[in-house]
C-alpha cells in the first residue's frame, strides 16, 4: 500500500499564482530599475548632503562682487550714453519709465483676482501710453514747434493734441467702468487708483527729467549726480562717526551721516558746476539732437553762467572783489535739495516696501534690486530741478517756433502773407536775401 504524501505543497493557478510563476524580463528589469533609481536617489542625496552650504560671508561676497561690477556696467553706460548725445538719454529715461512703472504696478497686483478679470493689465499698460504719449507730445510741441507746425502731418496732431490726449484718456475711463465686475469692485477700483499713483509719481516726474535735457545737459547731469554723491557721503559718515537715529523707516541712517553728507555735497555740487560751466556742450539748450560731445553745440549762453563782481559786505573790512557765477549761489539750493530733502523719496519708498513686506522692487539690476530702488530720490529730484530752472534761472524770450505758432494760431492766411512779405522786405533791405527771391514771393502772392 502506497504511503500518502505528507506536507507536500502544489502550485496551483489563482490568487497566488503569481508568487511561484517565473518572473518575465520586463519585470525583472523594472525591478533592476527600480533599485537602482533608488540607489541614485540616495547617492545624489548623500552627496548634497555633504556639500557644505554656502557661509553668510560668501553670500554677502558674492552679493557684493555682483553688486560692484554691475555699479560700473551702469556707471560706463551712462557715460556713454550721455556723451553719445541727448537722445541716448532720453532713451534711458523712457526705459526707466516703463520698467518703474512695471515694479511698482506688480506689487500691488494679486493674481487670482487678476486672472479672472479681463483687462487688468491691459488698462495699466493703456493709461501708462496715453500718459507718455500726452507728455512727449507737449515737450515735442514745446521745444520743435518750428518743425512740428509748419509739417503738413504734424501740424493737425501738434495743433489738437491735448484733446487727442484728453480723449484717449476718456477712452480708457470709459472702458474701466464697463469692466467693473460684482466681487471684485475693491480690486479693481484699488487698481486704478494705484495705477494713476504710479503715474504720477514715476512717468510724471520722470518726464520733468527729459524736460531738464532739452534746457541743458548740465541741468540733467548736475541734480542726479549731487543725489549719488549725498547717497555715498551718507553712508561714508554714518559709518564714520554716525550715533543717532535719524528716522525708524531707515534705522542705518543717522543725522551724523545725513549732515555731513550735506556739506560734502554742496562742496562737490560747487565744483562740478565749475568744471561744467566751462562747455557748452552741458550749458547750450538742445537744438539739435544728433549733437555729441565731439560735435557740441552752440548758444549764447544763460547769464546765469557768466561770471560777475562780487564785493564782500562792508562789515567784513574786506575791500575785495571777487569774479562769480550766478550758478555757485544756485548750486546751494540744489545740493540742499538733494541733500535734505531729496532722501525723503528713499524713504518713502522705504516704507512701501515695508508695507507689502518685499525687500526690493524688482530685480531688474542684479545686486542692486529693481530701477525704482535705484531711481527713488532721482524722481524728486529730478522734478525740483525743473521747477526751480522755470523759476528762477530760465530766460523767457520771443523765439523762432513761438513766433511762427502765434502766425499759425492767431492770423488768418491772408494776414500770414503779410507777415511773409513784410519779412522779406526787410531782409531784402538788411542784404539777407536777393531781388530775385523778394520778385518771386510777390508774384507768387500777387496770384492769390
Amino acid at each position: 500500500m502506497p504511503r500518502s504524501r505528507r506536507n507536500v505543497k502544489f502550485q496551483h493557478r489563482g490568487s497566488d499564482a503569481s508568487e511561484g510563476r517565473r518572473h518575465s524580463v520586463s519585470e525583472v528589469s523594472d525591478a533592476t530599475s527600480e533599485v537602482s533609481g533608488q540607489a541614485r536617489n540616495s547617492a545624489v542625496a548623500k552627496g548634497a548632503a555633504e556639500q557644505p552650504t554656502p557661509s553668510e560671508y560668501e553670500k554677502k561676497k558674492q552679493t557684493f562682487i555682483t553688486r560692484t561690477i554691475w555699479t560700473f556696467i551702469m556707471i560706463a553706460g551712462f557715460f556713454g550714453a550721455m556723451f553719445a548725445g541727448h537722445i541716448y538719454i532720453i532713451a534711458i529715461i523712457t526705459s526707466v519709465q516703463i520698467i518703474s512703472f512695471k515694479e511698482v504696478i506688480a506689487i500691488a497686483n494679486v493674481p487670482s483676482h487678476a486672472r479672472r478679470i479681463r483687462f487688468t493689465k491691459s488698462l495699466n499698460w493703456y493709461f501708462l501710453a496715453t500718459t507718455m504719449y500726452f507728455l512727449y507730445g507737449e515737450s515735442v510741441i514745446y521745444y520743435f514747434k518750428h518743425i512740428v507746425l509748419v509739417d503738413k502731418m504734424l501740424s493737425p496732431l501738434a495743433t489738437h493734441h491735448r484733446f487727442i490726449s484728453f480723449m484717449l484718456y476718456v477712452i480708457g475711463f470709459v472702458f474701466f467702468v464697463s469692466s467693473l465686475q460684482k466681487g471684485h469692485y475693491r480690486f479693481q477700483f484699488t487698481q486704478f487708483a494705484w495705477t494713476h499713483m504710479a503715474l504720477y509719481l514715476i512717468v510724471v516726474q520722470a518726464h520733468f527729467i527729459m524736460n531738464n535735457i532739452f534746457e541743458g545737459m548740465i541741468w540733467f547731469f548736475l541734480p542726479v549726480s549731487l543725489v549719488i554723491t549725498n547717497d555715498i557721503f551718507a553712508y561714508i559718515c554714518g559709518i564714520a562717526f554716525g550715533r543717532t537715529q535719524l528716522i525708524k523707516l531707515s534705522p542705518k541712517k543717522t543725522v551724523e551721516g545725513f549732515v555731513g553728507a550735506w556739506i560734502f555735497t554742496i562742496i562737490f555740487g560747487v565744483g562740478l558746476t565749475n568744471a561744467l560751466m566751462r562747455y557748452k556742450y552741458f550749458i547750450c539748450p538742445v537744438n539739435d539732437l544728433g549733437a555729441n560731445i565731439f560735435t557740441g553745440l552752440e548758444c549764447t549762453p544763460n547769464p546765469v553762467f557768466i561770471p560777475e563782481a562780487w564785493k564782500l559786505p562792508y562789515w567784513t573790512h574786506v575791500n575785495r572783489t571777487f569774479d562769480i557765477a550766478p550758478i555757485q549761489f544756485h548750486i546751494l539750493v540744489f545740493a540742499t535739495f538733494a541733500s535734505l530733502i531729496a532722501p525723503f523719496g528713499g524713504f518713502f519708498a522705504s516704507g512701501l516696501k515695508r508695507t507689502f513686506k518685499i525687500k526690493d522692487f524688482g530685480e531688474s539690476i542684479p545686486g542692486h534690486g529693481g530701477i525704482t530702488d535705484r531711481m527713488d530720490c532721482q524722481f524728486i529730484m529730478g522734478f525740483f530741478a525743473f521747477v526751480y530752472y522755470q523759476s528762477f534761472i530760465a530766460v523767457y524770450k520771443t523765439s523762432v517756433g513761438g513766433v511762427i505758432e502765434t502766425a499759425i494760431n492767431g492770423l488768418t492766411p491772408e494776414e500770414q502773407m503779410e507777415v511773409v512779405k513784410g519779412l522779406t522786405k526787410y531782409l531784402f533791405n538788411q542784404g539777407a536775401v536777393k531781388e530775385t527771391t523778394l520778385k518771386c514771393l510777390e508774384s507768387q502772392f500777387g496770384k492769390r
